[in-house]
């Protein structure tokens, strides 16, 4: 069973003569595990989709399931996690207390809770915060707590919309570094939308081209996601090794891939 499949994917927003046509024919399909990263111009439709797998929009046409269920039931099941740009963290609530959200929603009892924050506060390197508010974390060490939010129910998949692009470009590779680590010790799947070429190459393995709107799916080219992809050693190697990925010939090639995928979606 795959994380995510989508077969003839359509979205309209509004009348059908005069609205929005936002995606058209998606087909695609996220194997358990699997890093893949949607890249496209503005308004192409990345985020929609994502919506439509987070089940926050409904499609028009064509069929949408994660972990093999419509995505309604898999939000009630806690299939996946999401994360966005802004961190979304409430203010009056402590780190541990944002990270045990979803968790208390879903009815989890206090002890098993309280664990289960420990545990994530302490992958991604903020046990020492867990008192603090958010107001009082820098815009990395927010988004690790909104990762760790969205990890809290153990789900299967990840849908990240752009959770690094406010981030300055060294906390940005900090936080790439980081993604790469949780996501390969949890197994979650990744669907990960970026404007960036760069971050798309050296996370992925595979970096999904999309075409301004309506949002269609021109190419689809290999990444260089550490451990995983072409550029560097066997599929043990560790994460930390994403460094070395940056400066390999492979992952130059990997972005000159996507941005000729990009060119061309563009008629250009």
């Amino acid at each position: 069973m795959s994380a995510v499949e989508l077969a003839g994917l359509d979205k309209r927003f509004g009348p059908e003569d005069s609205g929005v046509h936002a995606l058209d024919g998606i087909d695609l399909t996220v194997a358990d595990g699997e890093f893949v990263s949607l890249i496209g111009p503005s308004g192409c439709g990345k985020s929609t989709l994502l919506r439509v797998v987070a089940d926050i929009e409904e499609p028009t046409g064509g069929t949408a399931l994660v972990a093999g269920k419509d995505p309604r039931q898999a939000r009630l099941d806690q299939e996946y996690g999401i994360a966005f740009q802004a961190a979304g963290l409430l203010e009056w609530r402590t780190v541990a207390e944002n990270v045990e959200l979803p968790l208390q929603v879903h009815g989890m009892g206090k002890a098993e809770r309280r664990a289960r924050v420990a545990e994530l506060l302490a992958m991604v390197g903020l046990a020492d915060f867990a008192g603090s508010r958010p107001g009082e974390l820098s815009g990395g060490m927010q988004q690790r707590v909104a990762i760790a939010r969205a990890l809290a129910p153990s789900p299967r998949l990840l849908l990240l919309d752009e959770p690094f692009g406010a981030l300055d470009e060294m906390t940005r590779e900090r936080m790439q570094a980081e993604l790469l680590r949780l996501a390969r010790e949890t197994g979650a799947a990744v669907l990960f939308v970026t404007h960036s070429i760069p971050e798309a190459a050296v996370l992925s393995d595979r970096v999904v081209v999309m075409s301004p709107r309506p949002g269609r799916i021109t190419e689809i080219v290999d990444g260089c996601r550490p451990g995983a992809g072409p550029c560097v050693g066997p599929g043990d190697l560790a994460p930390d090794h994403i460094d070395d990925v940056r400066e390999s010939s492979a992952f130059f090639a990997a972005i000159t891939a996507v941005r000729e995928a990009l060119r061309k979606g563009h008629g250009s």
